[in-house]
């Protein structure tokens, strides 16, 4: 990613901003600046700290690394748009779920926040928005 000429990059697809920020993560991978190796050994809170620490990445990037990557369990990724949608409709809310709501309709789902998530995806492909 650090060697490669940034047209390559660009031309499958990875916008400018895009492109640095992929460099700026792989620098800090290979500084060891970021341990991706010691993550899985961090709680949740630490790792978003961690990843959020490089440029470009954010809470969603965080929170996908926790479920995808780390396989943590009572992830509730309050910023992904299909995951607040779902909600919506599951719950027959009159709009989008902000943050503070969905957190609350959540709270019960704890322990198990990921996994909730997931089937909330998944509504959304069995009933796609029209």
């Amino acid at each position: 990613m650090l060697s490669t000429d940034e047209e390559l990059l660009r031309a499958c697809g990875l916008s400018r901003p895009k492109v640095r920020y992929l460099r700026d993560l792989a620098d800090c991978v290979v500084s060891g600046e970021l341990d991706l190796g010691s993550l899985q050994d961090l709680p949740d809170d630490e790792v978003v700290v961690q990843i959020t620490a490089v440029k470009g990445l954010g809470r969603w990037s965080a929170d996908m690394f926790l479920m995808f990557h780390l396989g943590r369990e009572d992830v509730l990724p309050v910023g992904d748009l299909g995951v607040r949608r779902a909600a919506e409709r599951a719950y027959d809310l009159p709009e989008i779920p902000d943050a503070e709501t969905l957190q609350n309709l959540a709270r019960p789902w704890a322990p198990h926040r990921t996994l909730a998530s997931f089937y909330l995806w998944e509504s959304l492909d069995a009933n796609p928005i029209a």
